[in-house]
C-alpha cells in the first residue's frame, strides 16, 4: 500500500515560513549547485527523454518554485527526511524521495543517487530551508553553511544535520517533520460523496481555460506552460496526486492558480474525482494483472485505479509508464 501524503490543520492568519530570496544564492561551487537545483525545479523539462517522461515540471505541484506553504514546499520536505515510507517499505533519505517523484509524478526514470541532478535539487531545498531559518532569527547577513554532497542528499531529519551556532539554541528540532505549512492543508470531507459527473461541470467552469478541455494542458511556442491533468503526458497511476483526497486538498487550497480557496469543499472533491477518473500512464509497479496490482497498491487508496467509470475500467487502457524511446 501507499501511505497518504500528510495533511495538517491550517491555522488562520498564521505567518508561515519564508525562504531566503533567490537573489542571495552565493557565488562559488555550492551556489552553483543551488542555482542548478532551482533551474531543474522550474524547468524539469530539460530532462525530458532522459529522466522525465511527461510534460510536467516540479513546480506544477510544488508551487512558487517550491516555496509556497501548503503546496508541498521543499523547505518543509527537506526537514521531513530521512523517513520511513510505506510506498517503498523502507526508510528514504531526501534524495530517494525525489527519485520517487521522478518515477511517479514525472512518469519518468529517476536520476541515480549521487547524480548532479539529485545533488543540485537537494542543495536547492536545503538552501531554502537554512536561509529562511537564518533570516527568521535576524541573521540575514550570515551565509548558509555548506554541506557536502552526501549530507545534502540525506535531508534535515538526519541527526548529522548541525544547525549554525547561533541557531542551535533557538530552533527546536524535535518534531521537525511537522513544520507548519508542510505538504497540504487538511480538507473537510465533502457533504456528499465526490462525483466525477458533477466534477466535469466544475472542470468546465473553472479549470478547462488553463488545463484544456481534454485535460491536455497548455503550451506556448511548443513549451509546456500549464500541466496536463490526465492522458499520456500527465502523472501516472502511482503518483500521490492520483488519489482523489490528495488532489482535492491541493485544488481547494491552491486553485485556480493564484486564487486559492475559491471552490467550495464539495466542488474541490468533485473536480478531483473527475480529473482522477480519467486514464493516465500506468502505475510503474503494474505486475501484468490489473486486479492484483490494484489490490496490492491501491486497496486503501481513494483511487479509481482498477474501477469502472462511465463503462471504462481504469488502468486497463493506461498509457505507457516511464521514459519512452
Amino acid at each position: 500500500m501507499q501511505e497518504e501524503i500528510a495533511t495538517q490543520p491550517k491555522t488562520a492568519d498564521e505567518h508561515y515560513f519564508t525562504s531566503r530570496d533567490l537573489s542571495r544564492i552565493p557565488n562559488g561551487a555550492f551556489g552553483d549547485k543551488v542555482r542548478k537545483g532551482y533551474e531543474l525545479f522550474v524547468n524539469t523539462q530539460q530532462l525530458k527523454g532522459r529522466y522525465v517522461g511527461n510534460t510536467l515540471n516540479c513546480t506544477n505541484c510544488h508551487l512558487d518554485a517550491g516555496t509556497k506553504a501548503y503546496a508541498a514546499p521543499m523547505w518543509a520536505a527537506y526537514l521531513a527526511y530521512p523517513a520511513f515510507r510505506k510506498k517503498d517499505n523502507r526508510v528514504n533519505n531526501f534524495a530517494e524521495r525525489i527519485q520517487g517523484c521522478f518515477n511517479y509524478s514525472m512518469n519518468g526514470t529517476a536520476p541515480p543517487l549521487n547524480s548532479p541532478e539529485l545533488i543540485a535539487m537537494s542543495a536547492y531545498s536545503y538552501w531554502l530551508l537554512m536561509g529562511g531559518l537564518l533570516d527568521m532569527f535576524g541573521m540575514q547577513d550570515k551565509p548558509v553553511p555548506e554541506l557536502d554532497d552526501k549530507q545534502l542528499q540525506l535531508g534535515g531529519n538526519d541527526e548529522a544535520l548541525v544547525l549554525p551556532g547561533p541557531l542551535a539554541g533557538r530552533v527546536k528540532m524535535s518534531g521537525r517533520e511537522h513544520m507548519p505549512g508542510r505538504a497540504f492543508a487538511a480538507l473537510a470531507q465533502p457533504p456528499e460523496p465526490a462525483s466525477p459527473s458533477l466534477g466535469e461541470q466544475v472542470y468546465g467552469k473553472y479549470c478547462a481555460v488553463c488545463h484544456g478541455d481534454q485535460g491536455q494542458g497548455r503550451e506556448m511556442a511548443g513549451v509546456p506552460v500549464l500541466p496536463p491533468l490526465w492522458g499520456a503526458q500527465s502523472y501516472n497511476w502511482g503518483a500521490g496526486m492520483h488519489r482523489v483526497n490528495t488532489a482535492a486538498t491541493f485544488i481547494y487550497e491552491n486553485m485556480p492558480l493564484g486564487k486559492g480557496v475559491q471552490l467550495s469543499v464539495q466542488e474541490a472533491w468533485d473536480v478531483a474525482a473527475f480529473i482522477n477518473s480519467r486514464e493516465r500512464p500506468q502505475d510503474p509497479r503494474f505486475n501484468g494483472d490489473l486486479n492484483s496490482t490494484a489490490k496490492m497498491f491501491h486497496g486503501a487508496d481513494q483511487s479509481y485505479y482498477g474501477k469502472s467509470v462511465d463503462g471504462s475500467l481504469l488502468g486497463s487502457q493506461a498509457f505507457p509508464s516511464g521514459v519512452q524511446p
